[in-house]
């Protein structure tokens, strides 16, 4: 699992602001469910709520975390489920 403080680095390379408050909101059942907190909002659907909180830029800040940790793509809740079969 990438460390926030690498997600907020890459946050500020990419868009000139660190984004904490995002990290902590993807990451925050993590310590609870480990790499299943993923399923909760790793995905495109995270994504759009992100947007709908925050905005636009945000959502990028959404989009380069989930990347990160998803292999490079931003998944659907369905790509979530069937990695979990296979994992």
């Amino acid at each position: 699992m990438t460390h926030i403080d690498v997600h907020c680095q890459d946050c500020l390379i990419s868009l000139g602001e660190e984004f904490r408050h995002i990290h902590e909101w993807l990451d925050e059942f993590a310590l609870e469910k480990g790499p299943k907190h993923r399923d909760i909002r790793h995905h495109v659907d995270g994504v759009k709520e992100v947007r709908e909180k925050w905005g636009d830029l945000t959502s990028l800040a959404a989009e380069i975390h989930i990347k990160k940790d998803c292999h490079g793509s931003v998944p659907t809740m369905e790509q979530i489920s069937m990695w979990r079969l296979f994992s």
